[in-house]
């Protein structure tokens, strides 16, 4: 296999668990007597894990975390939240788009990193979206983004096909932010960088198509936008920022059967993403950030499990220095916050500044607006 010429520039890919993951049910803690307490049906036996430690273990059905785990390149971000959490899923969401919780935000912290990044935005794949429309992560007026749904098909659609796809991506962006936003800003933005999935369309035309790799990726939804991550980045475009977006994960109902399969494709896919950049040579400078808006609630509803606050996230990549991050939230009932929900241990803010100053090298405190409390991550 063909090897890339080194970019030596941090590459950052940041995936959205949308719907809120249940953390406890992904880094299991397996011997604590308080889980199997609250969650009479919505638990994760100890057969059905892989332990970490004498406390804590991954989820069987996410295997492949474990290999990345044993390897040092998946850190674990426990007890990950902010004061207050909001449990709607669209508002808590804006808030860790925008790091604005006490006000609806109108610039994406991801907007603001790339307007940074390619201070005289020169190029149109700085930034770019994996998925219909945009998120408001990375919306920032006059910051322009581009957002692609098929990697795959793109190169060989027509002109009017790619004029729909537009059409529709930008239906779909006044349709979400409208509401929230109100349309004058909404119409602003496009106006200002036409969120145009046909902007980049000449430079993304070919990545498909010159794309080779021994990695065989699987039939999911979330591997094939991380196999679109790989392409450009291996394409070596400039791409400095990715995204893309991993639905299901609001189980009210339905969890045990739901939950192994979302653990499954993505473990795999994160897998599988960082095993075909190391087989291309561009691994050293790739770091992958997974987030959800909000953990689950203590205690199960005996189907599913309800919207909660303090969870978890994860940071996985060559360089990173695999481990246990922050304090796993008390799991004692006397400490549980509003008598139900997880207590935060650590500030989701914190953890985009570490993102942003110790990886992209990009000063924090303007976009997560204030200064929190950071980890120590990366290798170098």
């Amino acid at each position: 296999m063909v090897t890339v010429s080194p970019n030596t520039e941090k590459t950052l890919v940041v995936i959205q668990l949308t719907g809120g993951n249940d953390f406890m049910n992904t880094i299991v803690p397996y011997t604590n007597g308080h889980y199997f307490d609250a969650r009479k049906k919505i638990v994760i036996s100890q057969d059905n894990v892989l332990p970490i430690n004498d406390t804590l273990a991954i989820n069987k059905n996410a295997h492949s975390f474990k290999r990345l785990y044993d390897e040092g390149k998946m850190a674990v971000i426990q007890g990950i939240g902010y004061p207050n959490s909001n449990r709607s899923h669209f508002r808590g969401m804006d808030i860790w788009h925008t790091c604005e919780p006490d006000k609806v935000g109108s610039e994406g912290w991801l907007g603001l990193a790339i307007k940074e990044l390619d201070v005289r935005s020169e190029n149109v794949l700085t930034g770019v979206n994996i998925g219909e429309g945009l998120p408001r992560a990375m919306t920032v007026a006059g910051v322009p983004v581009t957002s692609v749904g098929d990697l795959e098909g793109y190169g060989v659609m027509k002109k009017i096909e790619q004029e729909k796809l537009r059409d529709k991506a930008l239906q779909a962006f006044k349709d979400i932010y409208g509401q929230a936003i109100g349309t004058g800003p909404v119409a602003e933005y496009i106006g200002n960088t036409g969120l145009d999935v046909l902007k980049g369309a000449d430079m993304l035309s070919n990545v498909a198509a010159n794309y080779g790799s021994n990695v065989e990726y699987g039939d999911n939804a979330i591997a094939k936008s991380l196999r679109d991550v790989a392409r450009i980045h291996i394409a070596n475009l400039g791409t400095r920022i990715f995204y893309a977006n991993h639905g299901g994960y609001d189980t009210h109902a339905n969890e045990m059967p739901t939950h192994p399969k979302l653990m499954s494709d993505l473990s795999g896919a994160i897998s599988d993403f960082l095993d075909d950049l190391e087989e291309h040579g561009a691994s050293d400078n790739v770091a992958v950030l997974v987030f959800t808006e909000f953990g689950r609630r203590m205690r199960d509803n005996g189907s599913g499990t309800d919207h909660g606050s303090g969870g978890g996230a994860f940071i996985f990549g060559k360089n990173v220095k695999g481990g246990l991050y922050s304090e796993y939230p008390s799991l004692d009932p006397s400490d549980w916050e509003h008598g139900e929900d997880l207590k935060h241990t650590i500030d989701f803010r914190g953890i985009y500044a570490t993102m942003l100053e110790q990886w992209l090298q990009v000063d924090a405190r303007p976009i997560v607006k204030g200064d929190f409390e950071q980890i120590k991550p990366f290798h170098n």
